[in-house]
């Protein structure tokens, strides 16, 4: 498989994943223009995507969609309690690519693995399984919790939320206190401090690469969060470089992995 993420953070996310018969998009909180560009980026044909598979409704997750899944005809995966949030807002994608998953699916030579994530809206994180190696994409979730490590377990890579800076959050004055609350309750986003305790099991079930994704531009920086996750996990013993290598996803297209 060859992953790639597009783009990352408040702005927009989206995640480009291939394998040998399949091309699909999570995420698309680019416009469809932005989109088609990024694509042309790695020399992949908008009219070639097999699917758009839908985390959640927040418009940061899904803003080209419509134009994208209307203008190229392409299919789009939602769980069922995701689509109670979307029909409203994706009114142009057709009826016939409206697609409902509600446990593991396939695309194609692709295994989909979705977990529900907690978040103050219906979320799913997901699993990508192909030629037994896996890859796994967990954003926009409050808390994590033994059956979300269940699910990603044995992945080789890992797009985690890195979202806000504990210190920061609190001394910010751009926010009001109930959205700071929001962010940092349990079904808001994971700080720096939650990623860090997350990684460090995700190193001792064997994932190698992990890429910080969806940092906010006012409650993070990608040099601190890498620097405080890094730190954080070296109290375990686990040296970045050595047991796991960490990457910081940003709004500019990111390193493209080949999972061999």
């Amino acid at each position: 498989m060859r992953v790639i993420n597009l783009a990352s953070g408040s702005d927009g996310n989206i995640t480009y994943i291939e394998s040998e018969s399949t091309k699909l998009i999570v995420d698309m909180g680019l416009s469809c223009s932005d989109v088609v560009s990024r694509l042309e980026l790695i020399k992949v044909d908008p009219k070639d995507i097999n699917a758009i598979i839908i985390s959640h409704e927040h418009s940061d997750h899904i803003k080209g969609v419509d134009v994208f899944s209307n203008r190229y005809s392409i299919p789009v995966y939602a769980h069922e309690n995701v689509w109670n949030g979307l029909d409203k807002k994706l009114k142009k994608v057709d009826s016939k690519n409206r697609k409902i998953f509600y446990d593991i699916f396939y695309i194609n030579d692709i295994e989909i693995i979705p977990v529900e994530v907690p978040h103050d809206v219906p979320c799913f994180g997901f699993s990508f399984k192909n030629n037994n190696k896996k890859i796994s994409i967990l954003t926009d979730l409050g808390h994590t919790t033994n059956r979300i490590l269940d699910s990603v377990r044995g992945s080789q890579l890992i797009y985690l939320e890195a979202n806000y800076d504990r210190k920061m959050l609190a001394e910010g004055t751009k926010y009001p206190l109930a959205l700071k609350r929001r962010i940092s309750g349990p079904n808001g986003h994971l700080s720096n401090d939650d990623c860090a305790e997350f990684i460090k099991e995700l190193t001792l079930s064997g994932t190698r690469q992990i890429v910080l994704s969806h940092l906010s531009e006012e409650n993070n920086e990608p040099e601190l969060a890498y620097e405080y996750i890094c730190s954080k996990i070296a109290q375990y013993g686990i040296v970045e470089g050595t047991h796991i290598r960490i990457d910081v996803a940003s709004r500019n297209p990111g390193v493209l992995f080949r999972i061999n």
